[in-house]
């Protein structure tokens, strides 16, 4: 059931060169963990590897962690078609939004407990009295009881939540608290995000980052992005090799192409306007289309909606559909507005390879949106500020604590289609 996921080390030393004298204070924190947690195994479970922003915290945090001296391990949770059509329902109700479907019903929630149960008696067959078992998100919830009969020091992690709370919350809330409460401690990415009903002393508060080493994140020279872009079939080809550093400090090359729907390559020099998600309904990218076509200032600007292929993200049942829709929506414009639109489907093969794709995207993009209707945090906001790139972003979640209205970027209603338009062209 489980499915454990490798983690090779990586050197915290490399953060020097970014923080100076004070990463001292890493250095220390470093010492004491390897005299508290020895002996002990870090358990980090969740629901997918690839997609997604937990799995992409996890690749970077957990590798230093393990070059720290911890030992850390992550395993995937595994569960049938239905159980990720329910958590995903859950997913959306965290927002508040239950999309006019109400509650769980019993069968559901039979399939929520079946799946639960077999993967923590799973879990619990390795974790030893004194771990410590991270639980990510609702998909986890589950198993917070039985991990906590193993002896394990339990953390329950919520990286979702909405900023106003309202029926739709609270009923996915007084679904989940029974579940969740015999853990030890709560993380929470906001303040707003912890729960009405919690013991707020067992609440804590850790906002989520990014690796600035990564493959998404490390500095790429403009011939670099030109070959990725033209590897992946985005530009016309001119078969310069497409090299990039990997996590792990290795050099490789990006082999494989994206599946692009367009009616052209995208030209050179032209403003472009990027927005990387998950293809979810949460993320809009219909509404991000729209605005962009019926608002946008410029004729000679480009939109790429970038996401993964939509069966390459296995905990999220719903993008082959929203895929779908962003796809029926774009062949419904005018030839010349078609033209300047491109869907790309990056393959999520290899997971370096991938956030190398994106980097360069992000890169050759003018203007990067985030135009979530819901979002737990969105750090391709802060992938863009990285990378000098103004944000243009829904006025959400964790979005709100990233971007400076009118310094770094804009923030809109995400409901406002013209706002977003004149705000992005």
């Amino acid at each position: 059931m489980l499915t454990h996921i490798p983690i090779s080390p990586l050197p915290p030393e490399r953060f020097r060169e970014v923080l100076g004298p004070e990463y001292a204070e890493v250095e220390e924190a470093i010492i004491r963990a390897r005299s508290l947690l020895a002996g002990r195994a870090i358990w980090h479970i969740n629901s997918t590897a690839v997609g997604g922003g937990v799995a992409e915290l996890l690749h970077s945090l957990l590798a230093y962690a393990r070059g720290a001296g911890v030992d850390v391990r992550w395993s995937v949770m595994a569960g049938e078609a239905r159980f990720f059509e329910v958590t995903k329902r859950l997913h959306n109700q965290l927002h508040g939004l239950d999309g006019g479907e109400g509650g769980l019903d019993s069968s559901e929630l039979a399939v929520y407990r079946d799946v639960a149960d077999r993967n923590a008696e799973e879990l619990a067959e390795l974790v030893r009295p004194g771990d410590v078992v991270y639980l990510h998100d609702p998909q986890t919830a589950g198993l917070v009881e039985r991990m906590v009969e193993a002896g394990a020091i339990v953390i329950w992690r919520c990286h979702i939540g909405g900023d106003h709370p309202n029926e739709t919350m609270r009923g996915a809330w007084s679904l989940l608290r029974p579940l969740i409460e015999p853990a030890h401690s709560y993380v929470f990415s906001r303040t707003e995000y912890i729960w009405e009903g919690l013991d707020s002393r067992k609440a804590a508060v850790i906002t989520p980052s990014i690796d600035a080493f990564s493959p998404k994140n490390e500095d790429l020279p403009p011939a670099t992005v030109t070959a990725i872009l033209d590897r992946i079939g985005l530009t016309p080809t001119n078969g310069e090799p497409a090299v990039f550093r990997r996590l792990d400090g290795t050099v490789a090359r990006v082999d494989r192409r994206a599946r692009i729907e367009q009616d052209g390559t995208l030209p050179p020099n032209v403003p472009v306007l990027t927005q990387v998600s998950r293809w979810d309904g949460l993320k809009d990218p219909v509404g991000v289309l729209r605005g962009f076509v019926e608002y946008g200032g410029s004729d000679e600007a480009h939109l790429l909606l970038v996401g993964p292929v939509a069966d390459g993200v296995s905990d999220d049942p719903e993008g082959a559909a929203v895929f779908q829709a962003v796809r029926e929506a774009r062949l419904r414009l005018d030839a010349r507005a078609r033209a300047r639109v491109h869907l790309v489907s990056l393959p999520m093969d290899d997971i370096d390879e991938n956030a190398a794709m994106v980097n360069a995207i992000q890169r050759r993009s003018t203007v990067i949106a985030q135009k979530s209707l819901a979002e737990g945090f969105g750090l391709t906001a802060t992938e863009a500020m990285w990378k000098s790139r103004p944000v243009v972003a829904g006025a959400v979640g964790g979005l709100k604590e990233q971007v400076v209205d009118g310094l770094t970027g804009r923030l809109v209603d995400p409901t406002d289609l013209e706002a977003f338009g004149r705000a992005a062209g």
